[in-house]
């Protein structure tokens, strides 16, 4: 049997054996809603970690429940990834539930297979457009140049995971056959610790862990996903039967997820760090994904590009065993958001005058971002060379040292640690790879740029 059908069908089997039926406590007068959401999984954090950390719903509830006189009372539960969501989904013990694009599609398969009212997706939380959310990274000294180097090695990931099919297809991709790769089904966390005592060759992994472990030093990115060049997304999946009885309260949640998603766009900074503070994580790694320009792109809309990459996944899914059949329509249902009244705003975007350069940063696919200690607020660069040279300039007026400079790929537009990007030279212009693979495809299309360490591009700026 295939991994990712075993281990869905295993929890499937756990979750009914626990027993169907609300596990709702109280009078007629109190209405309880259980959130899964996944904390250090920062691409929702706008339909979890953010969202709770605000009051967001809660407040919303209280609006609710001054108009119709009930109680609301929320139960947040944390959970590792999406899977477990789903299992606790088709016991009725969770009402609302985040998670990426590939457990998502296993959610409305499965519940659709069960029979009765099923799930719905209502709404997307962080999207890419391109893939990058999906990372693989290796221990700093590997010798693993491409995804094919890993052929026979031992391979973190989490079975059954939105990063996981990103693996899979990409080993595909590179002429390697998910059989030829030793895979450890663990959580990200375990996995992140595995990497770093060497017990595992790589870590395939979603936000927000192959960024963490990079910046502890404890790994490199050897495959951005985003050269697989296909969406992937996080979104909000709901029980239908609690939505049927209570579409209030879904449309109180989608507000407030509106708010959230608001509230990060408009002020990215303080998001990252409510954000960082309650999830552990270091700041630097939760702005990389969730500042302006950012790896995450937050809204809420059910965009067609995102629901025709679903459609485009189900085919594969249900090539390796993980799901028979979805209907992908039924499964959508944006009735929620229209009726909770929201409509996007403007993604966060890197905006300002670029003080080294003298010029202000007019072009998206070349801005980056200085993060010094003690500020309130970090400093946009307009291109990679002006980015460079800041850098090169030392520390902050104020003596704040660099904590963090960030710049996009040249070829994918992936945001990523300055100081962990592969550098090329071409005539004046410096440009920023994030992987090995991505450096040496450009230089074999240009002979006349060459490889260049970060210290030589700092040196040459």
């Amino acid at each position: 049997m295939h991994s990712w059908r075993r281990t869905f069908g295993t929890l499937a089997a756990l979750a009914l054996a626990a027993g169907c039926g609300s596990a709702r406590a109280g009078d007629g007068d109190t209405v309880e809603v259980v959130v899964g959401y996944q904390s250090k999984t920062i691409n929702t954090v706008t339909a979890g970690t953010l969202l709770r950390a605000r009051g967001y719903f809660e407040q919303q509830l209280a609006e609710l429940g001054g108009k119709d006189g009930r109680h609301y009372k929320v139960v947040w539960q944390d959970y590792d990834s999406g899977a477990p969501i789903t299992a606790q989904m088709l016991a009725d013990k969770v009402d609302i539930g985040s998670m990426g694009d590939y457990p998502l599609l296993i959610n409305g398969s499965r519940s659709q297979a069960a029979g009765g009212p099923g799930t719905r997706l209502v709404s997307v939380t962080g999207y890419n457009l391109l893939g990058a959310l999906n990372s693989v990274v290796v221990p700093k000294d590997s010798p693993a140049h491409t995804l094919a180097d890993l052929k026979g090695k031992k391979v973190s990931s989490s079975v059954g995971s939105a990063s996981d099919g990103t693996l899979v297809q990409a080993l595909a991709r590179a002429g390697v056959a998910e059989s030829d790769v030793q895979k450890q089904n663990q959580q990200p966390a375990v996995g992140a610790s595995a990497l770093k005592a060497h017990g595992v060759d790589a870590l395939a992994q979603f936000v927000a862990w192959p960024a963490a472990v990079v910046f502890a030093g404890d790994g490199r990115l050897l495959y951005d996903g985003a050269a697989l060049g296909r969406p992937t997304l996080h979104g909000v999946v709901v029980r239908q039967k609690f939505g049927g009885d209570h579409p209030e309260v879904v449309r109180a949640f989608l507000r407030a997820q509106d708010a959230a998603t608001r509230d990060l766009n408009a002020h990215p900074l303080a998001a990252a760090e409510a954000v960082a503070a309650a999830t552990g994580l270091p700041p630097e790694v939760v702005y990389l994904y969730n500042g302006p320009n950012g790896i995450a792109t937050f809204a809420t809309a059910l965009d067609p590009r995102l629901l025709a990459a679903l459609r485009e996944d189900v085919p594969f899914l249900a090539s390796v065993g993980v799901l028979k059949a979805l209907d992908v329509a039924r499964f959508t249902d944006p009735s929620y958001l229209a009726g909770a009244g929201v409509a996007d705003g403007e993604p966060a975007r890197i905006t300002g005058t670029d003080a080294v350069c003298g010029r202000p940063v007019a072009d998206p696919a070349l801005a980056g971002e200085l993060w010094y200690q003690g500020e309130e607020s970090t400093r946009p660069a307009a291109d990679p060379t002006c980015l460079l040279k800041a850098v090169k300039a030392g520390a902050a007026p104020g003596g704040g040292k660099l904590r963090a400079a960030y710049v996009p790929d040249a070829a994918t537009g992936t945001r990523w640690f300055a100081d962990q990007d592969w550098w090329v030279r071409d005539g004046d212009a410096f440009k920023p790879f994030t992987t090995e693979d991505g450096a040496k495809s450009y230089l074999a299309a240009h002979p006349a740029a060459r490889q260049l360490t970060y210290q030589q591009a700092l040196d040459a700026a």
